[in-house]
């Protein structure tokens, strides 16, 4: 791969007055930076058509009291990654791809010292940690509601206590990304084998029966491999053609400043998984669809837009909850048999919507919230 470095003098002045967003990633030896290249190359793209330099800088690169950094931009002319020299950006949006990365002490320290910087304004500051969405969103009447009753996955006893009350639960380590590591319980107490567990691995689900709750716990336990569990009530979520489907929803700040729906996707379970992830063999479909087949028009009418209303609620109280200033989350939202709306989880860092209506608001708002930020920290209003 041809790196090339531009010369300081190349960045002119003319440049260095439209406004800039670098995207934040890690270093790697092999790869020169890690993160999803289809996905920086779209912000790129995007960026400039909104009037902004974009370019990918690594954490290494991102010397907060330089005028000038270096970072990564593509030449679609080549199909290459180049090195070049761009002015300091007035926007970071954070898209460290991992957690076991962004824990990282120099990662850490960058990124906090990022959020102390005036200079610097950061989308995505971390991300969300499951046990600590649930309680942020316990905190407020109005999202309450939406929550299943979600525990510590701490001891064989805890657990044995919420199967009493719910014979139907799912296990979710409190880090886990696209399904990976999911679990389910379902008691059957007529069974010979009463504890039924299914573990998720990659396109399809492993079972297990066991016949103590002694023996489930110690197979969940060698299945979690020391990472930290949330037990949540499982949720029978309305089904198409015997496969269950959940709703996937991106919420991101507009052009105003205020939360707004980009776009509702709708997720279908592969028949031998256990989540509806696409990489665990889910599939795509349409959220209006799915929802007339299963409600009928008038129902599904009033389920779209109480799911939106919803999302939007959930949003303000987790960015509420978290004490920080949030630019966008994906979250996962289930209508179960009887038409109620339920969360599962929020992702601060949300992956690429497949639906090309999605994908490209997506884009567009990411750059439409930095102008009104920008126009913001300038003291200029404006409603476009």
């Amino acid at each position: 791969m041809g790196i090339v470095l531009q010369a300081a003098s190349e960045v002119g002045e003319i440049q260095s007055k439209r406004p800039v967003l670098a995207i934040l990633t890690i270093e790697d030896d092999i790869q020169l930076f890690r993160g999803n290249r289809s996905n920086f190359t779209d912000l790129i793209q995007t960026g400039t058509e909104h009037g902004f330099i974009v370019y990918v800088v690594t954490v290494k690169q991102l010397k907060l009291r330089r005028n000038q950094l270096d970072g990564f931009t593509f030449n679609t002319a080549t199909g290459s990654w180049e090195l070049k020299r761009f002015p300091f950006p007035n926007l970071i949006y954070n898209r460290i791809p991992l957690r076991e990365d962004e824990r990282l002490p120099g990662v850490k320290q960058k990124i906090a010292e990022c959020m102390r910087d005036p200079r610097v304004m950061l989308f995505n500051p971390a991300f969300f940690n499951k046990w600590t969405l649930f309680k942020w969103l316990r905190q407020s009447k109005t999202t309450q509601p939406f929550i299943p009753t979600t525990r510590r996955m701490l001891t064989q006893d805890g657990l044995g206590k919420m199967m009493i009350k719910h014979n139907y639960l799912y296990l979710k380590p409190v880090s886990g990304k696209a399904g990976k590591g999911i679990m389910t319980i379902h008691l059957q107490p007529e069974k010979p084998l009463p504890y039924r567990l299914k573990i998720q691995a990659d396109k399809k689900s492993i079972t297990y029966n066991c016949g103590s709750i002694t023996k489930l716990w110690t197979r969940i336990k060698k299945e979690s491999t020391g990472e930290r569990y949330i037990a949540q009530q499982g949720i029978h979520l309305a089904s198409f053609n015997d496969r269950s489907f959940d709703l996937r929803v991106l919420v991101q700040k507009n052009q105003r400043g205020q939360w707004e729906i980009s776009g509702i996707g709708a997720r279908v379970a592969g028949t031998l998984s256990i989540t509806t992830h696409v990489p665990r063999g889910g599939s795509i479909d349409d959220p209006e669809r799915l929802l007339i087949c299963v409600f009928g028009q008038d129902e599904a009418h009033k389920l779209l837009v109480k799911t939106r209303d919803t999302a939007l609620m959930i949003a303000r109280q987790i960015e509420r909850g978290s004490g920080r200033s949030l630019v966008e989350m994906s979250m996962d939202l289930g209508i179960d048999q009887e038409g109620s709306i339920w969360f599962f989880e929020a992702n601060a860092k949300p992956m690429k919507f497949d639906e090309p209506d999605i994908r490209k608001r997506s884009l567009d708002r990411v750059f439409q919230y930095g102008q009104y930020l920008l126009r913001k920290k300038a003291g200029i209003r404006g409603d476009d």
